[in-house]
């Protein structure tokens, strides 16, 4: 039996790496369903990202890839994230935020908003980052720049991509 019945958990999740993927497993644990904002191009612009990022449709055939690969598309939805908050501030039956220790505190902020509105607070599931071979933690930004590949393996000597 899972800890909660409705989870969700939120990114860009563009050149899925290990880091997603503990997110994701994470989510999976101690959700039955979970709900995934994957960021709109729109909103992906407002952040500014230092790379690239795949388009909204790649990032999402990607995911379905990966939970078709795994068992969990049957509890998963996928859903457009246009800002910070999604579905939080809209689906009272959400439980539990999935974050990283990089994004916990805009899941203080989410639950702040939430008690405005009269939802209950969810409970924050933090997720230690993910180390690469050098203990840094993998991101996209790494893998896109060639310092490391998708399980944080350093990728020295590699030209550099964006």
């Amino acid at each position: 039996m899972k800890s909660y019945k409705k989870v969700a958990v939120g990114g860009t999740f563009d050149e899925l790496h290990s880091g997603h993927k503990a997110l994701l497993s994470r989510a999976f644990d101690v959700g039955e369903t979970v709900v995934i904002g994957l960021t709109s191009d729109v909103f992906v612009e407002q952040i500014n990202k230092p790379h690239k990022t795949a388009s909204y449709e790649d990032r999402r055939l990607g995911l379905e890839a990966y939970l078709a690969q795994k068992g969990l598309v049957e509890r998963a939805q996928i859903v457009p994230l246009i800002d910070s908050y999604g579905l939080m501030l809209l689906d009272s039956d959400i439980e539990a935020l999935i974050v990283s220790e990089e994004t916990q505190k805009i899941g203080q902020i989410i639950n702040q908003k939430r008690a405005t509105l009269g939802y209950r607070s969810i409970a924050l599931v933090v997720v230690d980052m993910v180390p690469a071979q050098n203990h840094h933690p993998i991101s996209t930004t790494r893998i896109r720049r060639g310092e490391i590949d998708h399980t944080g393996r350093i990728l020295s000597g590699l030209p550099k991509r964006c």
